[in-house]
């Protein structure tokens, strides 16, 4: 009899490190003009207010002053704290996001008849901690299925077999919008929410509802492993021109990317979508960050570089949001904004950087694990 397979080994988790420093370690600290910032702050108050620790700076906040006295004021609310890794590694990976604006309607059309589908009623979602404890915060996702056995829960359906429709008669599909391009639908669930501008000039907010449970996989990586991309090639700028030369290989690549996302629709009236945190995201003031180990809503002082320039690009932004693949200690993801423009920079995004987290003076610091 073979010996019984040790189970694998658990996973170690990254650890964090927060060592405090003074407003002159942050490079550039005296030179971002903050007049923008008290938008970003007036939101991140929205969601903390009621947090002990944040009271006394939302009371506070200047949000007519000047720039000085933003910055003083500031300095006078918050510590900052050197993000490094357990290694002392302390520099990270910042990418880019945006808020796609696409072309469609309410309704399928000749010319829209790319579907966007909102939740699915016979998606499952199953909470593994609520079977087992040492499973707390892991979730899958599939759905019900009759066997001669009984009732059994099978992995939900990929993009490939959502996409081709071949699944209408036997789940809940329903479309909550339709576009002109499969590619720019395909980007708009990267993104996780977007804008579509409808017929009579309105336009439509969808925001991200849930996802079928397969793992992300990205397609600039597969077009890099097989040689058809360089890796500073495989931008979304990139990977389009490629489909553009490859149309007719552009469905095959898009389905190697199981993953797929479902949307709700939501206010269109903020000047941004709705973050995480519950509050709209500012252009070029928001980011995405692993919550593991920075907490929503807190400042972050930003040292990195505009994309494809050496340019210091040193910044406050705002922990408003989260992302599937915003995973790491050093680690987040810059929102550009809305439309085209935006999303130049957000497909170019790629820099090394350095994070510093502005937290309440008086308080102290959540423990990292």
């Amino acid at each position: 009899m073979a010996p019984p397979v040790a189970p694998p080994a658990p996973v170690a988790e990254p650890k964090a490190r927060w060592t405090p420093a003074l407003f002159a370690d942050l490079p550039g600290w005296k030179a971002d003009d903050l007049r923008d910032v008290r938008i970003a702050f007036s939101e991140n108050c929205k969601g903390l207010r009621s947090k002990p620790e944040w009271i006394s700076a939302c009371s506070r906040f200047p949000f007519d002053d000047t720039v000085a006295k933003q910055r003083e004021f500031i300095e006078s609310e918050f510590v900052p704290y050197q993000l490094t890794r357990a290694d002392a590694e302390d520099r990270g990976l910042i990418t880019g996001y945006y808020e796609p604006l696409l072309k469609g309607s309410r309704t399928r059309t000749a010319r829209f008849g790319v579907p966007l589908y909102s939740r699915p009623d016979d998606l499952l979602v199953v909470d593994l901690g609520d079977l087992y404890p040492e499973l707390r915060g892991k979730r899958v996702r599939g759905r019900l299925i009759d066997t001669p056995q009984g009732k059994r829960v099978v992995p939900y359906f990929d993009r490939a077999q959502i996409d081709v429709n071949a699944l209408a008669a036997t789940t809940s599909l329903k479309p909550l919008a339709w576009v002109d391009d499969v590619v720019e639908a395909f980007f708009l669930q990267i993104q996780g929410s977007g804008l579509i501008e409808l017929a009579d000039g309105s336009r439509m907010r969808v925001g991200y509802a849930d996802q079928n449970g397969h793992p992300f996989r990205g397609v600039g990586r597969i077009l890099v492993d097989r040689g058809e991309l360089k890796l500073e090639e495989a931008s979304m700028q990139g990977i389009k021109g490629w489909i553009a030369r490859n149309p007719d290989r552009a469905t095959a690549l898009l389905n190697e990317n199981a993953s797929y996302v479902f949307f709700r629709e939501i206010d269109a009236k903020p000047a941004g979508p709705l973050g995480s945190l519950g509050v709209p995201l500012t252009a070029e003031r928001s980011i995405a960050v692993d919550t593991r180990f920075i907490p929503l809503g807190m400042p972050v002082w930003l040292a990195t570089t505009w994309p494809n320039a050496l340019l210091p690009l040193n910044r406050l932004m705002f922990a408003q949001d989260t992302g599937g693949a915003i995973r790491g200690v050093v680690r987040a993801d810059f929102y550009w904004g809305t439309g085209h423009k935006a999303g130049e920079q957000a497909g170019r995004m790629r820099q090394n950087a350095k994070m510093w987290v502005l937290w309440p003076k008086g308080t102290v610091p959540p423990a990292t694990p």
